[in-house]
């Protein structure tokens, strides 16, 4: 797939057909995201990638711990609440996935659904969780790097007809994963990848986020307009 067409076609993934995907193509696709640029060609990510009872376990034990009301935890500091255009544009899309899937604003179980399936990692048949080097952990160039590796496994996914979404669901319970997959001492756990084959039946599938136009994002200097 010629790469501006992955780039305007590629769009998260939340359904997933009941289909493996082979360990072959997975390294093939994790060795193109393996090219990804970083400062002065530290590349400090690492990634596991899990199917099959391992992933099984880190469901299970995301959706107790969720459900008994332990409170997210994570071993990046977390993000404050959204604010301003921020947070509109955050409920855009989330409006925009209910509309979809047909969730009234009143549906409290359909809603609460919805949300545990992102800590289900959307029932994905895999799960790629994503690392960074522990001595790194102050440095945001570091987040930076493995943020660029992430966006290219998605792309060379969806170049091979695989879909996914980045997934920080997955990990809110990093205590379970850490555990489950036996993530080192000297490696962080930033984020997860929810990857497989899609499910053209799943309508949320199908939704596009808006996206700002580049006179919103983009200024140009010096080109004598």
């Amino acid at each position: 797939m010629e790469i501006e067409k992955a780039i305007k076609d590629r769009r998260s993934i939340r359904g997933f057909k009941d289909k493996p995907v082979s360990k072959e193509l997975l390294k093939e696709i994790i060795g193109l995201a393996n090219r990804a640029p970083s400062s002065m060609n530290t590349q400090p990510w690492h990634l596991h990638v899990l199917t099959g009872e391992p992933l099984e376990q880190v469901r299970l034990g995301n959706t107790e711990r969720m459900l008994a009301g332990v409170p997210p935890s994570r071993e990046i500091e977390d993000y404050a609440s959204y604010e301003g255009e921020h947070r509109k544009r955050q409920i855009e899309i989330a409006v925009q996935l209910f509309e979809a899937m047909g969730i009234e604003r009143h549906n409290t179980e359909r809603r609460q659904d919805w949300v545990m399936r992102g800590f289900r990692q959307f029932d994905a048949p895999v799960s790629i969780v994503i690392c960074f080097d522990k001595t790194l952990l102050n440095n945001t160039i570091a987040h930076f790097d493995t943020g660029a590796m992430t966006y290219g496994l998605v792309l060379a996914a969806w170049s091979r007809g695989l879909g996914s979404v980045i997934n920080g669901q997955g990990i809110m319970q990093s205590p379970v994963v850490r555990e489950v997959v036996g993530i080192p001492e000297d490696q962080v756990i930033l984020t997860c990848v929810a990857l497989g084959w899609p499910d053209e039946t799943f309508i949320a599938n199908s939704v596009v986020s808006r996206r700002r136009s580049l006179n919103d994002t983009t200024r140009f200097l010096g080109f004598g307009e």
